[in-house]
């Protein structure tokens, strides 16, 4: 009020965002992008919700028409009632109010940049899938099915969609460059082609084609692989900070007998002992028998 200035953001979601820069020393975007989307999964408590249930409150509010605009008041509501479904199982972790209004200000930054107070169910639904909580493969087929016609197949036009609302994520962080940019056409185009061209293609498929991790959809896996590795300890020692044993990624050289780097200094291309930045690494997201 003193400045007269708006601000759209509420002061935790600024402070989520500056918290952020810290990632921008990780040299491999599509680690930093995963690593920045897994910081925010957590803060708006969406790790905790599975995709089962974000299926459901869809369902229950009705949310079924796809290319609809819903309004803030809506989205207020449907977000109410999974944070509060959330808060019956984890007590202690989630905040209603202040999740609502964070998750509805992460909502608009990503898929109402120009504040119109609405934005597409479809976005909506792609955006909270995912960052839902779930296995990989199964989140693919909730995807798909959100975009697939009523005979569960997928045209260009609409795997274009599901694209586009996907991409946003890593757009609204900065991140989008390493994903080959808003341009969804050539990954719509790989995935048609892989299936000879022909004019739809089935939920297998498309599995089949997100498993080569296309350019544009990259950061979703390895978003998984960051989640599977942060609880993970290996029984090997860093060989450059000698963090033993390694939490998180570790990074296993293939060039040199016994040699373990652990994911900060691997992020930040450090290296010791006349190992080379190109050496072949092969990466355990979870503990491995040496």
């Amino acid at each position: 009020h003193e400045t007269q200035t708006t601000c759209w953001d509420h002061p935790k979601m600024t402070d989520l965002f500056q918290s952020l820069a810290d990632l921008n020393n990780v040299r491999f975007s599509a680690y930093r992008t995963a690593i920045k989307i897994r910081r925010l999964q957590k803060a708006l408590c969406l790790d905790l919700l599975d995709l089962n249930t974000t299926s459901e409150v869809f369902k229950q509010h009705k949310l079924s028409q796809n290319d609809q605009l819903i309004g803030v008041q809506d989205v207020i509501s449907c977000l109410t009632t999974i944070y509060s479904g959330l808060e019956e199982k984890h007590k202690d972790m989630v905040n209603v109010p202040l999740c609502v209004d964070i998750c509805l200000n992460w909502l608009l930054n990503v898929y109402d940049s120009g504040r119109t107070g609405k934005i597409r169910v479809q976005s909506l639904k792609i955006g909270l899938m995912s960052l839902s909580k779930g296995l990989l493969e199964e989140k693919y087929r909730y995807l798909f099915k959100e975009v697939a016609g009523p005979t569960e197949m997928c045209d260009q036009r609409q795997l274009g969609l599901l694209l586009h609302d996907a991409i946003q994520i890593p757009r609204q962080l900065g991140e989008v460059a390493a994903f080959g940019g808003s341009n969804i056409e050539p990954s719509v185009r790989s995935c048609f082609q892989q299936n000879h061209n022909k004019p739809e293609i089935m939920v297998k498929q498309f599995i089949d084609w997100m498993r080569l991790e296309p350019q544009s959809m990259v950061w979703l896996p390895v978003l998984h692989r960051v989640a599977a590795a942060e609880t993970a300890k290996h029984q090997a020692k860093c060989n450059i900070c000698k963090e033993c044993p390694i939490v998180g990624f570790r990074y296993r050289s293939l060039k040199h007998f016994n040699y373990d780097v652990c994911q900060s200094c691997f992020f930040s291309g450090r290296t010791a002992k006349g190992h080379k930045l190109h050496y072949p690494m092969v990466e355990y997201c979870i503990p491995v028998s040496n």
